[in-house]
């Protein structure tokens, strides 16, 4: 057990970022950063941890299931081993945050630190710190071997391809050829999105509203309920496409026009049937291009609905000002639905995989500093049991904000009555819908980035989304909470803390 020992202090000693580290802390902080690690790899945290991630890395690729095609395994071994990653490493990060601070002060060891030459706050930002380098050392590790898994799967297709054109077996020669293809436009890739502006539905609500007689003098019930009916009505018209009819939507490219010359776009696509048909799935023709114009492709798909699905455009089919002007008719007999929120998009390259990945493991530290704020801010009152409990709670809860959601958007906890639909207004309503709302305007401010999604579909994470969250999730929301742990930590008493329940 103590054998570990001297390597964490090799490590820690002949490390090139410790010099540095040291300076940009100072003395103090980074003596206190050095003893986390050192209790980390004497109590064989790390080698656990480190086991546990490669084991789920290496083993969870043999056990899911996918569609058969490189891309869906691609995409499944990103979404669940990025996600068994964040987990196992955020409820390790709660343990140890709370373990580490509450220890100390249930066992006395603290005061053998505190009575030395440093703050309170250095000793909470030390311990802080260490958490967070143990983090980055153990999510480097895992990254890389996913980084590294995904690459080698690439290569051995790779290698079968070129066996196959030795041995002239065009058939597996060219579904290889497509595999990779796919792989290397739409998941080894950052792709920007493009969308159609929104159209402004509130204000075409108003509109019809002031044609409706004697829509001023009505109940405010009544007037929020026509509210609503209108909505829908604006809705329908912008996402509905009826039969033998066409949609039309404009994007603008702007100024990103001049780099997507020569460079083929991708069209993404989610509609749903007003009525399913025997088959499932439904005919459309895919016009790029001013209709009328003769430079316009026409794309004729057959695609199923309910799910996602993608259609290359060629490259340079957009106007001299950037306008790309995309139409669809509906050849079928049922209405199809295009939801404005992503019924249609344009994917486009924006850069490679490899900084992607990086800026994507950077917001999920982002995710994990964040707990370690919180886990230490909860042992700087609560006993380490009870320290432990609330925050995984906490974070239980931020994982159920779906449930939340709904309950706020029906704006009851006891549930809608089946006949008016409408809530039984309660007591408990009172107080725990506005708590609910404020719960879920915190985790929005954590949950509104999503890498490992973005990842898994190849979509862009900037290096302003990554600051953003670094700004939100550490900065406001993780400093808020540090700023609360450190004032709790330093009033404490802890020559009485060992009989404090």
């Amino acid at each position: 057990m103590e054998s570990a020992a001297p390597f964490a202090r090799l490590l820690l000693r002949f490390s090139v970022v410790v010099p540095l580290l040291r300076a940009l802390v100072g003395q103090r902080i980074f003596a206190v950063t050095a003893l986390t690690w050192k209790a980390a790899f004497r109590f064989r945290l790390f080698w656990v941890m480190a086991g546990l991630l490669l084991t789920s890395v290496v083993v969870l690729p043999v056990l899911i299931k996918d569609d058969g095609s490189a891309r869906g395994f691609i995409q499944i071994t990103l979404t669940y081993t990025l996600s068994v990653i964040t987990a196992l490493l955020g409820f390790a990060t709660l343990w140890l945050a709370c373990g580490t601070l509450a220890r100390d002060i249930e066992d006395c060891s603290i005061q053998m630190v505190a009575v030395k030459p440093i703050a309170r706050w250095q000793i909470w930002l030390g311990k802080w710190l260490g958490i967070l380098l143990l983090n980055i050392t153990l999510l480097a590790l895992a990254g890389g071997t996913v980084y590294g898994l995904l690459h080698w799967r690439t290569a051995r297709m790779e290698r079968a391809l070129a066996q196959a054109r030795l041995a002239k077996d065009d058939t597996t020669a060219t579904h290889l050829a497509t595999q990779l293809g796919i792989l290397r436009s739409e998941i080894f890739v950052a792709r920007a999105s493009l969308k159609e502006p929104a159209p402004d539905i509130e204000s075409e609500v108003n509109n019809l509203l002031r044609t409706i007689p004697n829509a001023g003098g009505m109940p405010a019930e009544q007037l929020e309920e026509t509210r609503v009916q209108l909505r829908e009505r604006v809705k329908a018209v912008q996402q509905v496409v009826p039969p033998g009819h066409r949609r039309e939507w404009k994007l603008d490219l702007g100024l990103r026009r001049h780099l997507l010359q020569e460079q083929p776009l991708f069209l993404r696509v989610k509609f749903h049937a007003a009525q399913t048909n025997v088959t499932g799935t439904y005919l459309g023709l895919w016009q790029v291009g001013p209709f009328d114009s003769p430079k316009s492709r026409s794309l004729p798909q057959s695609l199923a609905a309910g799910t996602f699905h993608e259609i290359t455009i060629p490259p340079n089919m957009f106007e001299d000002d950037g306008k790309l002007i995309i139409n669809f008719v509906n050849r079928n007999d049922a209405a199809l639905i295009f939801p404005l929120e992503d019924g249609l998009e344009v994917l486009y390259r924006e850069g490679g995989f490899g900084l992607n990945f990086l800026r994507g493991l950077g917001i999920i530290l982002c995710w994990l500093a964040l707990l370690a704020t919180l886990g230490l801010a909860s042992a700087s009152l609560l006993s380490f049991p009870v320290a432990a409990f609330f925050s995984i709670s906490l974070l239980l809860v931020s994982l159920s904000s779906g449930t939340l959601a709904n309950v706020v958007q029906e704006g009851t906890v006891t549930g809608l009555d089946h006949e008016t639909g409408k809530g039984n207004a309660a007591l408990i309503d009172f107080v725990l819908i506005p708590l609910f709302k404020a719960i879920l305007g915190v985790v929005n401010l954590v949950q509104s980035f999503t890498p490992v999604d973005s990842l898994s579909t190849g979509r862009s994470i900037t290096w302003g989304q990554l600051g953003q969250a670094f700004g939100q999730v550490v900065l406001l929301l993780g400093g808020m909470i540090a700023l609360a742990g450190i004032t709790l930590f330093t009033r404490r008493e802890l020559a009485t803390a060992q009989g404090q329940s």
